[in-house]
């Protein structure tokens, strides 16, 4: 199966209709909406765990929980955000704006803060 980043901005969509403050309707049994309901907190925290996962799943060489972490990763990352106004294609644009410039070029050249 072959998905294209479309997938990204359908699951931001559909995370922006969780968020109570956009005028969301919090669905009963939606994971999403509770982690809405309980505050940045609790989807930062998630972002941890899930990282944490992915480097243990890596330094264990286990291909398909790599897949399954960073999956899960991605997925709470894309909570926050929406949570933030912030949308994938954002990220994307960054991204693309960084290819091809040596990361360590790159670095330099941000603001220090």
């Amino acid at each position: 199966m072959t998905v294209d980043d479309s997938i990204l901005s359908r699951l931001a969509d559909t995370l922006e209709t969780r968020l109570p403050s956009g005028g969301g309707q919090p669905l009963a049994g939606s994971y999403v909406s509770k982690l809405y309901q309980r505050g940045p907190d609790a989807f930062l925290k998630k972002i941890g765990e899930e990282a944490t996962e992915v480097v243990l799943a890596a330094k264990d060489g286990d291909s398909e929980r790599i897949v399954a972490e960073t999956a899960d990763l991605w997925f709470h990352s894309l909570v926050a955000l929406a949570y933030y106004g912030i949308r994938p294609e954002q990220i994307l644009n960054e991204l693309a704006r960084r290819e091809g410039v040596s990361g360590l070029a790159e670095k330099a050249a941000r603001p220090q803060s």
